[in-house]
């Protein structure tokens, strides 16, 4: 084969037949003459293919004890359709069939006539997923077929894929955001890609230092949407909630107007279906969402409303930044388009700009190429492991159980929590186990398969919990965990970073997707066999940590923390908590070997070294608190503390209590007066300095009205409001942002007035005081005037 810019061409027929390199932008699974089709647009360095695959039947499977009234069954719905004998059994060991469908509508209907009468395995899979998935094709592929020149891209008919792994695209993006009413009417539409930036502007034409297309109405705004994408051409739009808001509000007002929206490659209109999740289908583009894609990266804000994450992120405001936006967007389309113009464009260019320095595009690329799934679905844990796990289980003679079949509803244990023990310690050092609950998935052989193997060979079978046995030797998963390891140490070599966290993500999943009863794989067996078994690995660690004459002050899930003498110093707690490390590893690969002739992947690894380490008590009372600690540690040479659970990290509190906790642990750790401290706060409280800082934030977790016996602050703040007609809108997920008066939770809109400090004192100073070890508890002066009643 010859190879000319990375494609290589076949030879030996009339037409040389290409073979691309290319990456999976969008996929369907359409009829065409009557028969299935399947249609990849794929991303190539050569510029955009649109491969047709044909000849592909769909496909389901039964059991063969049920063939013959299936066939008798479907014949009489008139269903076209194969039945074979295949070489699959289900989990229970009894064979199964498989029903071949041509056709779309034959195969759909053969779901509607058989549901409820027999059992139906795999069926929910669509072809184009089952496709790639058989093909261990994850994104990356190389392609080849009868090519056809069209407009602005190649055609592929009879074409053929096989996986490329090493392949990765260069996406272009295109940053798409809307204005319009409360209604969904459309005032604007801006568009940011690089160094092109456009506003869509309904109106007459007014000079402006922006690029603004002005139109005439919204059907000219489609219209003029639909061309400039297309002049563009992106492989990606993204946008900020944009494909449950913007594409959905696009395609209703285009429907309701009579406007097709062609923005597809070959033309085609964007299509938008909802179900479990609203689904956007553009032909030979990508719709990406932003919050959608950093809360699958793991993420964490306050709030993902753009104007916070694109405070936090980029140190940017948003150019409307009212309580009320709507009403201020309203007001300059009618009153200062040029105004909302900037407003349309710079939302576009925060999301441009969020995307570029997270590199969330390479994130979302890094995941298809892990898991196969498409580029714009995120979450999707589940959807990702069978990607992963269902052609290997196939390939071992298996089909799929469906839900809940195996009748077992137990639940399995959470991670293990030991009883902390609280107070105030110089050294404490924190062992960490890598990754644990993959280690022991990967060391005790855990998987869906060597279970159901597992059972027919008992004499040789790794014991698990709940009786719970596991294959040697068949099994899946533990080899997939072995290649995600090894891939995320690549990466780390080579530095990807979203590479490694898209590796976390799905590693730590694992355990998650098992123990899901909307997994199709889920069996209580193997979720608390990872649980329980990880249980024992923390308690037997702190049984050999202790016999070597160490405190063991607290454990959580996969982290041990250990207290070693006051006066050792920096280098001594280095050097104890590598020797540790080092006896615990050798100590479970010895213990593995000799109990379960088994390989230890099991790793600690010394973490963290707090000087000082503080742990409270739960409020209250003596028991020492679970998930709450600070400790100080050394980054850069300068001392930092790192909190955990505590109020300075949680955003329920107010920004003053986060501050006085900051102020209060750093005197604590410094031994000064943490009486002074405190009454510093009181002081600044009550005379009114930090009125700013005592603003509570709380998202509504229902509709207002849904709201009747117990009613938190935050909704008598959010009720009373709306009921006074200061706002309106507020709903499941809305933010409240809220104060506490002389008269009770009032709505924070533009102002505070007559503000309750002693609530203030009471509720967010005082209890943060309380927790600290060997108060005084009459010590503290308020404003230095009077003894305060503790």
């Amino acid at each position: 084969m010859d190879i000319i810019t990375g494609v290589y061409f076949r030879r030996g027929s009339q037409l040389a037949q290409a073979v691309y390199p290319g990456f999976i932008l969008s996929r369907q699974q359409t009829s065409y003459k009557g028969k299935l089709r399947l249609c990849y647009w794929l991303k190539t360095q050569q510029g955009v293919i649109k491969a047709f695959v044909e000849d592909e039947q769909c496909v389901f499977f039964i059991m063969q004890k049920h063939s013959e009234k299936v066939k008798q069954k479907l014949e009489q719905a008139s269903c076209r359709f194969r039945l074979a004998d295949v070489a699959l059994k289900h989990f229970d060991q009894s064979k199964v069939c498989a029903l071949y469908f041509s056709s779309l509508s034959d195969f759909y209907n053969a779901k509607e006539t058989l549901t409820g009468y027999v059992p139906m395995y795999e069926e929910d899979i669509r072809h184009a997923d089952r496709y790639l998935m058989e093909r261990y094709i994850k994104g990356g592929v190389w392609v080849t077929g009868q090519p056809v020149q069209c407009s602005g891209y190649i055609e592929l008919r009879r074409a053929k894929l096989k996986t490329n792994p090493v392949f990765v695209p260069d996406l272009t993006m295109l940053s798409l955001d809307i204005e319009c009413s409360g209604d969904g009417v459309l005032f604007s539409v801006g568009l940011v890609s690089g160094d092109r930036k456009t506003v869509i502007m309904i109106g007459e034409p007014q000079l402006s230092d922006i690029n603004i297309v002005w139109v005439e109405d919204e059907i000219a705004l489609l219209h003029t949407l639909c061309n400039l994408i297309v002049q563009l051409d992106p492989d990606v739009l993204i946008g900020w909630n944009v494909i449950d808001f913007d594409c959905v509000v696009l395609h209703e007002r285009a429907q309701a107007l009579g406007v097709s929206l062609n923005i597809g490659r070959d033309g085609e209109a964007m299509q938008v279906s909802s179900g479990n999740f609203t689904r956007v289908l553009i032909p030979g583009r990508v719709v990406i969402d932003g919050i959608d894609t950093m809360k699958n990266a793991t993420y964490h804000f306050e709030t993902f409303k753009l104007s916070f994450v694109a405070k936090e992120v980029l140190g940017r405001d948003k150019l409307i930044a009212q309580d009320n936006q709507l009403e201020e967007i309203i007001r300059q389309f009618h009153e200062d388009k040029l105004s909302l113009a900037k407003y349309n464009l710079e939302d576009c260019q925060l999301v441009w700009d969020i995307f570029e320095q997270q590199s969330l595009l390479d994130f979302a690329i890094a995941r298809t190429r892990l898991t196969g799934l498409e580029l714009e679905r995120m979450g999707g844990s589940v959807a990702a492991f069978t990607n992963l796990y269902l052609p290997l289980l196939h390939r071992s003679g298996y089909i799929a159980p469906n839900l809940g079949e195996h009748g077992l509803n137990f639940d399995s244990p959470g991670g293990y929590v030991m009883d902390s023990k609280p107070g105030l310690y110089k050294n404490v050092l924190v062992l960490d186990f890598k990754s644990l609950y993959p280690s022991i998935i990967r060391t005790f052989c855990i998987d869906p398969m060597g279970l159901i193997e597992g059972e027919q060979d008992v004499l040789n079978a790794i014991p698990g919990f709940n009786k719970g046995l596991f294959s040697r030797e068949q099994h899946h998963l533990p080899q997939l965990v072995a290649q995600l390891w090894a891939a995320r140490h690549k990466a780390k070599l080579e530095g990807e970073q979203m590479l490694q966290q898209a590796i976390k993500i799905i590693m730590n999943s694992l355990y998650g997707v098992l123990g899901s009863k909307g997994c199709r794989f889920y069996d209580p067996r193997l979720s608390s066999s990872i649980t329980m078994r990880g249980h024992e690995i923390m308690q037997t660690t702190r049984r050999w940590i202790e016999g070597m004459g160490y405190e063991v002050i607290y454990g959580d899930t996969d982290s041990t923390f250990v207290k070693v003498a006051d006066a050792a110093s920096a280098k001594d707690c280095q050097d104890i908590g590598k020797s540790l490390m080092a006896m615990i590893n050798e100590r479970w690969a010895d213990e593995l070997e000799k109990q379960y002739q088994l390989s230890s992947f099991l790793e600690i690894e010394f973490e963290t070294h707090y000087s000082p380490f503080f742990m409270p008590t739960i409020r209250g009372q003596e028991t020492g608190s679970k998930k709450r600690y600070v400790g100080q540690i050394e980054s850069k040479g300068q001392p930092e503390l790192v909190f955990k659970g505590m109020e300075t990290v949680r955003s329920d509190w107010t920004s003053v209590a986060k501050e006085y906790q900051q102020a209060l642990i750093r005197a604590l750790f410094d031994d000064k007066s943490v009486v002074e401290i405190t009454e510093h706060y009181i002081g600044l409280i009550t005379s009114g300095q930090v009125d700013d800082k005592l603003i509570y934030k709380k998202r509504l977790g229902k509709p207002l009205d849904a709201y009747v016996k117990n009613i938190p602050p935050h909704v008598r703040a959010a009720k009373e409001a709306t009921r006074l007609g200061l706002v309106n809108g507020l709903g499941k997920g809305s933010q409240i942002a809220y104060y506490i008066s002389q008269s009770g939770p009032q709505l924070y809109i533009k102002a505070l007035t007559q503000l309750d400090y002693t609530h203030y004192i009471e509720k967010q100073i005082l209890p943060i005081y309380r927790m600290l070890p060997n108060i005084d508890e009459n010590a503290i002066n308020l404003a230095g005037q009077r003894s305060f009643d503790l």
